[in-house]
């Protein structure tokens, strides 16, 4: 076995491994604190964030106030309006009369950041992380054969792609929404095209590949096993929700209740802009206008689980279960989308520390209020993954400034930024 190459730097307060726009932003609030000393780590060459839906004039779900640090610092140089400024764009994004940043904005604005930032560690790939109960510290190896000593970790590594069970390991050129506009070009020629799943990924390529469908003659099928095309729930007392009021209500229920409440609120986060199932029915009735008598070649399917998928003469058969009429059908499809939406998986290099990581009944993280996943409290933090614990404000991008802030105070001992106790208007509990 190689020896590992020790960092020059002895020991770090703490090493950030993955670096999505939750780490991003932890890299960005820690920067400017002189007692806190961390290093994040980040396999990829560069920030990527979602590049697979760069969709044209596709834009993000929460305001621009939702960036990287304003929640918790609203003088921080890392801002969204800052990089706005520096881009020479900020009067127009103030004529634009819009809170909404373009996804592909957002992700320069991303970059834009990192950049800026030396604690940032691109082409680094994190193999094995150990304990050490002499001196407390982790020891984070990494693929180049470095070795990095800290006393607590941020676990950054996100969410992967989910392929329902029918699709795994099946062959043929089907892909997640996560690839889409690396295979559009692909998919624009096939005979036809099916999309599987519901939700804003889902919702998108249907209505982008629709405004196409004259053009290249396909058949367009959309099918979900949701009961309807659900809106993404946005009302203010809805919002709410995004608090740490509701991060309290929710992490003391029990955890078959939390378990429960994950399932039915899936509509608050995973639904689709009221705006596009508006803009998809417009452009439906638009399309059969223009047929005149010929039928437009598309179809939506809900009530529909995906049971079985077969690849076969350059296409795939798909079967599928109308759960209310407890029928089941097929559908014949050249091209298959999947918008089957994001799951977590522990990341394989914290086998050697498992016993050190609380789990709960249901085998995932047990994640404290102040999103601790160790047996200490204090010693590995997770960012995202904890809708099971934290409901909708764990992958909400408003909330990310909020569980930095918190987690920067577990880290420092003491409240650097001010971390709100109560914003609601409402009373959850009773």
């Amino acid at each position: 076995m190689t020896a590992l190459a020790e960092d020059p730097h002895p020991a770090y307060d703490f090493v950030g491994i993955g670096l999505g726009p939750f780490n991003l932003g932890l890299a960005c609030l820690t920067e400017p604190i002189d007692e806190l000393n961390g290093v994040f780590l980040e396999s990829k060459p560069d920030f990527e964030w979602h590049a697979g839906m760069f969709l044209d004039g596709a834009h993000l779900q929460t305001p621009f106030m939702s960036d990287l640090v304003t929640l918790a610092d609203p003088t921080s140089p890392y801002s969204f309006l800052n990089y706005l400024k520096e881009k020479g764009r900020l009067y127009s994004f103030y004529i634009r009369e819009n809170f909404y940043p373009l996804r592909v904005e957002y992700d320069d604005y991303c970059r834009w950041a990192a950049a800026k930032l030396s604690s940032i560690h691109f082409g680094t790939t994190v193999t094995e992380v150990t304990y050490d109960e002499s001196d407390g510290l982790y020891t984070v190896a990494t693929a180049a054969g470095t070795a990095y000593r800290a006393r607590h970790l941020v676990l950054g590594t996100g969410t992967v792609p989910f392929v329902p069970e029918p699709c795994r390991g099946l062959d043929g050129d089907l892909f997640h929404t996560a690839r889409y506009m690396g295979r559009k070009a692909e998919l624009l020629t096939k005979k036809s095209v099916t999309v599987v799943g519901s939700g804003q990924s889902a919702a998108e390529i249907y209505h982008e590949l629709l405004s196409e469908i004259d053009v290249h003659g396909y058949q367009l099928n959309w099918i979900t096993r949701s009961p309807r095309f659900f809106p993404l729930e946005y009302t203010k007392l809805t919002l709410e929700m995004t608090s740490p009021d509701y991060i309290d209500y929710f992490r003391a229920l029990p955890e078959q209740t939390r378990y429960r409440l994950e399932k039915q609120q899936k509509g608050l986060f995973k639904g689709i802009n009221s705006e596009l199932i508006d803009a998809i029915f417009d452009l439906l009735y638009q399309k059969h206008v223009e047929s005149g008598d010929r039928p437009v070649p598309t179809r939506l399917l809900t009530n529909s689980s995906l049971t079985s998928a077969r690849h076969e003469d350059g296409g795939y058969t798909l079967g599928f279960h109308q759960d209310e009429q407890d029928k089941d059908f097929e559908i014949r499809t050249e091209g298959l989308v999947l918008a089957t939406g994001y799951h977590y998986e522990p990341p394989a290099f914290l086998d050697p520390v498992r016993s050190r990581i609380r789990f709960d009944g249901h085998g995932r993280f047990d994640v404290s209020r102040d999103y601790a996943v160790d047996v200490t409290g204090r010693g590995i933090f997770l960012q995202n993954a904890g809708v099971h614990t934290h409901s909708v404000t764990s992958p909400d991008l408003g909330m990310g400034p909020y569980r930095n802030a918190t987690i920067i105070r577990e880290l420092l001992g003491t409240e650097y930024y001010p971390v709100e106790k109560a914003i609601a208007f409402q009373e959850f509990a009773v």
